[in-house]
């Protein structure tokens, strides 16, 4: 994140989402991120180290940003995708 008073385009705030979007691509079916975080914090909660309030917190945040990009890019497939983070790379 930039300072506050620093001054960003619309076109830099884009050009970060689409940077974003195409390294996400190379770390496999993003679409179901949610279910492997869900999966792995269902373990962590069976632990010790799972009675932690704040730790809970911060999973179930993780859970609902992963859950809300994949249901933003749901309607699309990966090749459109992939065509729109290149378009606004190249602009």
């Amino acid at each position: 994140m930039t300072k506050e008073n620093q001054n960003t385009s619309h076109q830099d705030v884009m050009l970060s989402v689409a940077n974003f979007l195409s390294e996400l691509w190379f770390e496999g079916e993003f679409k179901d991120q949610p279910e492997y975080l869900a999966e792995i914090f269902d373990m962590i909660l069976e632990t010790e180290m799972g009675n932690n309030l704040e730790l809970r917190a911060k999973m179930k945040g993780c859970l609902k940003t992963s859950r809300m990009l994949a249901k933003a890019l749901e309607p699309f497939s990966e090749q459109q995708i992939e065509q729109a983070c290149n378009q606004i790379m190249n602009a």
